[in-house]
This record gives C-alpha cells, structure tokens and sequence, in this order.
C-alpha cells in the first residue's frame, strides 16, 4: 500500500506503508544511529515524535525484547529508507514489521531519508503528517499539520507508581521523566537499590524515604512545559542530597536555579555525538537524543558552570552546580544505543555519595 509523508512545507514524499495504516500529524526528527533501532524505538523521549531513521537499512537483525529501553515503543511512526523483511540474528524474535502492525505505528519505508534529512537541516524541525489516503487534499490538510505540538508528554510516558530495583548498596531515587530502563540497571549493577518514582512525585516524599542519591532521568518535550516538576526539582536542590541528571532531568535543574532553555534547529540524535570535558579536555562519543538545550548565557556561575561541551556546535552538555554535590549531563551515559564512553559518570555519581556518606 502507498503511503505519503507530508510536511508542513508542502513537501510530500511518496513510499510504502508500513506497520499500521492510521493516519498521524507529529513533529518529524531524525536519528543517525546505524544500530540500535530497538532502542530508539523504545525511547519514551520520542513521545511526541515520529523519527526518521538515517541508515539506510533498519530491522535486520529483528527484534529482541530484552533489548527494549521500555515496555513498548512511544514514536507516534516511523521512516525508514528500507525495511528488512527477513531478519538475521540468532536472538531475534520478532520481525520489525510485525512489531510496529502490534504496537499500532505507522510508518513508511522507501523514501529517499537522505534528501528528508538534509532538508529537516536546512529548514529545521518540522511538523509531518504519515497518511494512506491517496486523495489527500494539502489545502486542507497542511492548517492541521502546523497546529500540532507535542503537548502533555511526560505525563504520558511516566510510571504510575513507585517501585523497586533491590539492591545491597547506596538507596538511589530515580525520578522518572520517560526513563530508559538501563539507567535504572546502570546503577543496580553498580549494587545501588533503585526507587523509581513517578514524574509527579513531591519533594517531600522523595526527600523523606531519605535517598543517598537522586537521579533525575530523560524524558521527552519542551523542559519549560514541566512548571509543576521544576517546583519539586527546586525543593531537591536545596537539600543536600547528590544529584546526578541525565538529558530531559539536566535541563529541569537548569530551569529550577534560574538557568533558561531554547529548542535546537534539529536537535542531536544518534549514537555519535562527541562531547568534551571542559576540566580535562577529553573528549567522549555519546549517545543522545534532545531537541533543546540549556543557555549556557543564562547560567550564573555562583550557581552552577559548563562542565561538557557539544564539540559539533558548541552548545551546552553538562553542568557542575557550585558549591552543591549535583552534576548533570544533556549526553545518555547509559549507553543505549550507543557507546559506552561515559557510563564512568555513573561511578562519579557514587563516589559522591560515598563522600557525603562519611561527611
């Protein structure tokens, strides 16, 4: 079945119809990993979003759902320049066609993602609609196509309630914004007891389960949407407690100490990204996925400095908070998908934890 991907240019591009045939308006971003399609697709960040999908040929090792970063896939569809029909992996249970019919995300394949990406950087990040009906009327359609907004994400892909990941070492809150389940893991195979708390979750009750540590988590949307969260985050702060924050959760300690944020012109996914480390002038490859940033010129250094960099555009990726035990990164140190270079902020966070242990 034909299927056309039509964005709020004008532009329309034609191609297959995969997964289900319904019809969706969401904002079109693109990723550029060459592996690690599962975990994009099971990315609660992508809430919102329907992504395109930069190498050429996704779905041939199949789906294995141990992989998977959450309990289901959360882009409202999916663009692929070829669709692998026969997978290839001794793991694979699945093939991706049949995941996304199950899951009921549309998407397209055979579309030339290469002129869709350079025109999504060339223009920015647009609004697209992925529809089946041929006799599409785009006087009427594209009015629709502008309006749309990701609205309400985080509240939409939090857990309900709290739960725990047992553990022999330091009792870390995690607050989950849309978090990725190997963060959660990061931290217990490091022996830490894991609470996930629920997005909503106040101040007050996080602070009096007394946590060593407080994690805040990714998530997906426009940071200055979550006003009710920054409130809490706020309270955080001004505890004692370490804190370590990771993409959606940097940019909400930002907000919540007077620091401001802007949307990207396409934003940063993908499994490549390289980062330095402004104390020590490494630089690291990253795995990320965000569509805004922190103003670095809004910061005041009495409250927190840049700690990481963006080595393609300079843009911020890390904050150290003065005076504070709180570091965080707009980077994905859990490393899925992508490498693993900085999984070691993980074990700075405990060494923090063991400082303010013996203090």
């Amino acid at each position: 079945m034909k299927a056309f991907l039509i964005l709020e240019d004008g532009t329309v591009f034609s191609g297959t119809s995969i997964g289900s045939e319904k019809e969706i308006i969401s904002e079109i971003v693109f990723n550029t990993s060459m592996t690690g399609y599962l975990e994009v697709l099971t990315d609660p960040s992508y809430a919102g979003q329907a992504v395109v999908m930069t190498y050429p040929l996704i779905g041939n090792y199949g789906i294995c759902h141990e992989d998977m970063e959450s309990l289901k896939p959360w882009p409202d569809g999916y663009i692929v320049r070829e669709l692998s029909r026969m997978p290839s992996n001794f793991r694979s249970e699945d093939t991706i066609q049949h995941f996304l019919e199950s899951n009921d995300i549309p998407g397209i394949a055979g579309i030339d993602t290469r002129a869709l990406t350079k025109l999504l950087r060339e223009k920015g990040t647009m609004n697209g609609m992925i529809t089946t009906n041929e006799n599409y009327d785009l006087e009427e359609v594209l009015p629709k196509i502008r309006e749309y907004s990701p609205r309400g994400v985080v509240r939409k892909v939090t857990c309900t309630e709290k739960s725990v990941l047992p553990g022999n070492g330091f009792k870390v809150a995690l607050l989950d914004f849309g978090a990725k389940r190997n963060i959660a893991r990061s931290l217990n195979e490091r022996g830490c007891q894991v609470t996930i708390y629920p997005a909503y979750t106040k101040a007050e009750e996080i602070i009096a389960d007394a946590p060593d540590g407080i994690m805040l988590s990714n998530g997906p949307g426009d940071p200055k949407e979550c006003v009710e969260i920054i409130e809490e985050i706020r309270k955080l702060y001004n505890t004692d407690i370490p804190i370590f924050a990771i993409c959606l959760g940097h940019q909400l300690m930002a907000l919540a100490t007077g620091g401001d944020t802007y949307k990207l012109k396409y934003g940063h996914r993908g499994g490549n990204h390289p980062v330095k480390d402004l104390k020590t002038g490494r630089v690291y490859i990253s795995s990320q996925n965000h569509g805004y940033v922190v103003d670095t010129d809004s910061l005041d250094e009495k409250v927190a400095v840049p700690a990481f960099m963006n080595v393609n555009d300079r843009t911020n990726e890390g904050l150290a908070y003065t005076g504070k035990n709180i570091f965080t990164v707009q980077f994905h140190p859990e490393a899925c998908p992508g490498p693993r270079d900085s999984a070691y902020l993980f074990d700075r966070f405990l060494e923090m934890m063991e400082v303010k242990s013996h203090a």
